[in-house]
């Protein structure tokens, strides 16, 4: 499922995330997987993710960027 990390764009349904892709090759491996309900909004802050939840509640769950590599093992680091 594609989600959005803009800040404003709600989930559109429950979805359990293990890791969020971007477009240019990161991910955002998150340490527990993380259930969005729908009505959540989720953005990145400099290198962290923000969940905004529907009821006003605001989380910053642990985990660490990688880069995707087509036939390899993904390499730890963040983005620039």
């Amino acid at each position: 499922m594609r989600l959005t990390a803009d800040g404003a764009t709600p989930a559109s349904r429950l979805v359990l995330v293990e890791s969020l892709e971007t477009d240019d090759g990161y991910a955002f491996d998150l340490a527990h997987p993380l259930f969005l309900a729908a009505g959540d909004h989720l953005a990145f802050e400099g290198d962290r993710l923000v969940v905004f939840r529907a009821a006003g509640e605001r989380l910053s769950p642990a985990g660490s960027w990688s880069t995707r590599l087509q036939g390899g093992r993904p390499s730890r680091h963040r983005p620039p």
